[in-house]
């Protein structure tokens, strides 16, 4: 794997360029902006999405998607909610056996389709892989120390992606569970804006470490209805990640629910931001989701009934701190 292609000229997408590149590939990245293009070809920076960073000068960024997707595998960073539209214009143009490497985390509205399940629909010849962990993208671009999971049903891609990404401080431990490698990247969204919340109220760590424990027995829930193992919720894919996202202001969706939780709007807060917060669009996915396989997810939906439903945040908490304790081995 020698040819390296970049759905998706974000932060996530710029960053795994610029990963790819450090591995030794030749990448092209396409974006959707035009002044976005321009600035990686001309300046080798994307300061729209993740500014002040300097980029490898031989990353080449394109307006013609049907350049990039000519690899020998593709990693698609599209966010979530745009992710089925993204991949359908290149149905045509999409060589038959180049992976397409998952890098979206989130559930899709509407359909409650899994990423893998809304590229199988939209590029039937295309093998899958999911990459996911504990990741911010600027950390990433500046070579910091990582490590994520990659997650396929196929062997080969399981050798043969790590080989072709991996660097000294990129780090890829690899696992056949794709559906839990995705269920705990989507959910640990939602939950990083209930840990958001709580910041921004004052609540105290205590309150925040209690719901990343309860909100990943609530994830080991919902990857076990859909088939996942919960020991992949164990690993970088899922404690991982959750604890990265529910802890740190760089992360979109915990910053969010901070603003929140100090008494913005969730309109001007999403006004105000260029990068989207996944977790947005995904509480409502989730919980449907959930609904579906009569899962009780009591956070996430605290979270979509305050983001979705117009509830009150200080009732809304008070309503989940009023229910019933239980044996917390019955949690999962």
């Amino acid at each position: 794997m020698q040819r390296v292609g970049v759905i998706g000229g974000g932060a996530w997408g710029t960053g795994l360029a610029m990963l790819a590149r450090r591995a030794g590939r030749a990448v092209v990245l396409w974006a959707r902006e035009r002044e976005v293009v321009d600035a990686i070809n001309r300046d080798h920076r994307n300061e729209a999405f993740l500014p002040g960073i300097a980029l490898d000068p031989n990353l080449r960024a394109t307006a013609d998607a049907g350049e990039a997707v000519d690899a020998d595998a593709v990693i698609v960073a599209a966010p979530a909610q745009h992710l089925r539209a993204t991949l359908a214009g290149l149905a045509g143009r999409w060589p038959a056996g180049v992976p397409a490497v998952i890098c979206a985390k989130g559930i899709e509205r509407g359909t409650c389709a899994l990423m893998s399940e809304v590229v199988a629909e939209t590029l039937p010849a295309a093998p899958i892989a999911i990459l996911s962990g504990p990741s911010f993208a600027a950390e990433v671009a500046q070579d910091l120390p990582t490590a994520v999971a990659l997650a396929s049903d196929a062997p080969n891609l399981r050798s043969d992606l790590p080989g072709a990404l991996a660097t000294p401080h990129f780090r890829i431990y690899s696992t056949d569970d794709v559906i839990g490698a995705q269920v705990g990247g989507a959910v640990k969204n939602v939950l990083a804006i209930a840990c958001g919340i709580v910041r921004g109220r004052g609540m105290g760590d205590n309150a925040r470490a209690a719901l990343i424990t309860r909100g990943l027995a609530e994830t080991v829930r919902l990857a076990a209805a859909k088939g996942a193992r919960a020991e992949t919720l164990m690993g970088l894919s899922g404690i991982g990640d959750l604890v990265l996202t529910c802890t740190a202001m760089r992360s979109r969706n915990f910053s969010l629910g901070v603003a929140l939780g100090e008494g913005a709007s969730l309109a001007d807060i999403v006004a105000g931001r260029a990068s989207i917060a996944e977790g947005v669009d995904s509480a409502a996915a989730v919980c449907a989701l959930a609904d579906r396989h009569e899962i009780d997810m009591p956070i996430c939906n605290a979270v979509h009934a305050v983001l979705n439903r117009g509830a009150d945040l200080g009732e809304t908490i008070a309503n989940l701190l009023a229910r019933p304790a239980k044996a917390e081995q019955s949690g999962w």
